[in-house]
């Protein structure tokens, strides 16, 4: 093992399971927020399908910030990595992808909730915005906490 001014070999392991973790969790529960509001967008009527849709890209945007930071964290790889700049590349990734977890989580249960509402009463399609809107700035912060680690 080649160990000179704390790079060891397997310091790049950490940079990537920072990257793999940043995106295996923020974009399943994406697609999970996606899935959930199926059944209300096909019970819509179609003067409301355009305003069902906006929750759909809500949940895309928690993927995104997955892929943000993955793209950073496999960008900044090199063979000499250091063993505590791959750290924080770790930390990166299980800053953003956890809270995409929780994001996505929230994003899906609003929007089914949501969506079925707003069918019902077209006024209450502020109300689901904002609440979703509230959902998704748990996977910015994330992704805020992310972009510091990944950039010292």
């Amino acid at each position: 093992m080649s160990e000179s001014n704390n790079r060891p070999e397997y310091a790049s392991f950490f940079a990537v399971m920072g990257a793999s973790a940043a995106m295996v969790c923020s974009a399943p529960r994406a697609a999970y927020g996606t899935v959930k509001s199926r059944a209300g967008i096909a019970a819509m009527r179609p003067e409301l399908i355009m305003k069902s849709i906006v929750p759909v890209v809500m949940a895309g945007i928690i993927a995104i910030y997955g892929l943000v930071v993955a793209v950073l964290i496999a960008s900044s790889l090199n063979d000499d990595i250091s063993l505590h700049r791959s750290s924080l590349q770790l930390s990166a990734g299980l800053r953003v992808g956890p809270s995409g977890l929780a994001a996505g989580f929230a994003v899906g249960i609003v929007r089914n909730a949501g969506v079925r509402a707003t069918a019902q009463q077209p006024r209450l399609f502020m109300g689901m915005i904002l609440t979703l809107i509230f959902a998704e700035v748990l996977g910015l912060y994330g992704l805020i906490v992310a972009l510091i680690h990944s950039t010292e």
